[in-house]
């Protein structure tokens, strides 16, 4: 007994010196605790992945993220940083497509009318196609043309601001922002057309570099470059705008080129336009139509046909017009063609089963307020695929090798084997899309990078690197 006496302060202590020492013996034993935006449950460790992410010299000093998904079960394949928020970029435009997938059914709403005796009262619902450079229709133009209607009446309709919040001011005289109106006619933008200037040929004189514009009524308002004005000019530059008029100027070049710039949108340039495209007097009046006034929709072309153009090319004018043509799909007030009802009301019926919030705020993604995180662009491509048949879907995104941002990159001699839509900002690459294995498993991939710092070259060769190396190995 007083044996066990005497050696109860020896166990006390021993028992204390082991407790005192277990945390730093099993912090020592497991594994490192994961990081919160690490490999979702479920996604099974990919060391070769990870090490070619965390080795490739172009991705060590800029936020990287990497969501990949099972693009038929679901199931989550890999994720690193799949939780952070990232600017989107033109990645943006596949929520666009996926709200204009639930609201418009298999045609544009080219414009809303009424007849009521001798006049034709119309309004714009946001279609981009009348006359459009690209994706061109005569449908509204053929119609307007030949009703028999004495007058024809355009009447106003509430729409959201030219520019997007917080667009870049500057980028006004660029092809890729034209201003958002109900009723655009040719994109919005003018084209040029310079011809090759021809050099003096024995008793033949010289020939300047001539410009055709397109549409005709802003020739008179172009001219070539004064002294001044060539004074710190851009070489890549063919065309510049005023910044608040409709004034073009051009600068000749040794070679021929094609330039679009966006003009200046009014309704007071806007009835001249249609007046003189339609050779028909159009003038103005308000929308006040009457119980008896039966409203209708013209349809426009297959939604089809503005999908595929806006996801090839990344075109930012279709994408915001998008949704102004769904705001039409709302119901009251009708009179109001509001994009920010329409990513409201997508979020709250559409969008509700994503991991993470999305703040949305434009249908381009030419915004920098805009941002997502990669999980949820690649929980958006699982339900594009389940809810889109697979040919219909890969045809409407760029393909590898194809038309379009993936034109030179993403094909092997079999064909292509990524179909996606890219994001680009400056110091900003992004791709969001599906990969198709070697085994012929179909993968959603998203990959996000921000905060490039310089050219953005050497990560688009590292993304496809990584990428080809995930269709090996997957």
């Amino acid at each position: 007994m007083r044996a066990v006496l005497l050696l109860r302060p020896v166990y006390f202590l021993l028992l204390l010196l082991w407790s005192s020492a277990q945390p730093l013996a099993c912090a020592q034993s497991s594994k490192p605790a994961a990081a919160p935006d690490s490999l979702k449950p479920g996604a099974a460790p990919l060391p070769w992945l990870d090490s070619l992410l965390t080795t490739a010299p172009a991705l060590r000093q800029h936020q990287v993220g990497l969501s990949i998904t099972d693009a038929t079960t679901g199931e989550v394949v890999y994720g690193l940083n799949e939780a952070r928020y990232f600017t989107p970029a033109s990645v943006m435009k596949l929520f666009s497509f996926y709200t204009g997938l639930q609201l418009l059914g298999d045609s544009l709403p080219s414009l809303r009318y009424f007849s009521r005796h001798d006049t034709l009262f119309f309004q714009g619902t946001g279609d981009p196609t009348f006359l459009h450079g690209d994706v061109p229709s005569r449908r509204a133009y053929a119609f307007l043309a030949r009703r028999p209607e004495h007058m024809l009446a355009y009447c106003d309709i509430a729409t959201p601001p030219p520019y997007g919040p917080s667009w870049a001011w500057d980028d006004f005289n660029y092809y890729f922002q034209p201003e958002r109106t109900a009723f655009p006619l040719y994109g919005n933008t003018v084209r040029f057309y310079a011809s090759a200037p021809a050099p003096a040929r024995g008793k033949v004189p010289a020939r300047p570099q001539r410009v055709r514009v397109l549409p005709r009524p802003f020739a008179p308002l172009t001219g070539p470059a004064t002294a001044d004005e060539w004074a710190g000019h851009n070489p890549d530059q063919h065309v510049g705008r005023a910044q608040l008029d409709n004034r073009f100027t051009y600068f000749p070049a040794p070679k021929k080129w094609v330039d679009e710039v966006p003009y200046r949108t009014s309704r007071t340039l806007l009835l001249r336009l249609l007046g003189d495209t339609l050779r028909r007097a159009v003038v103005h009046t308000a929308w006040h139509p009457r119980p008896q006034d039966s409203i209708r929709t013209l349809p426009g072309l297959p939604v089809d046909s503005l999908y595929r153009r806006m996801l090839r090319v990344s075109d930012n004018f279709l994408a915001e017009q998008l949704l102004l043509m769904c705001a039409t799909q709302l119901g009251p007030p009708r009179d109001s063609l509001s994009s920010w009802r329409v990513i409201r009301h997508a979020r709250r019926t559409y969008f509700q089963t994503l991991p993470d919030k999305l703040p949305w705020v434009d249908g381009s993604g030419l915004s920098r307020l805009n941002l997502v995180t990669p999980r949820s662009l690649s929980a958006l491509l699982v339900l594009l695929h389940q809810q889109v048949p697979e040919p219909r879907l890969l045809n409407l995104l760029a393909g590898g090798g194809g038309q379009g941002t993936l034109h030179y990159r993403y094909k092997d001699a079999q064909g292509p084997w990524f179909w996606g839509k890219t994001g680009t900002l400056t110091h900003t690459c992004n791709l969001a899309g599906y990969v198709r294995t070697r085994s012929g498993r179909l993968l959603a991939v998203t990959f996000l990078n921000n905060g490039i710092p310089g050219d953005d070259q050497p990560t688009r060769n590292e993304m496809q690197r990584i990428l080809g190396q995930v269709r090996q190995r997957l």
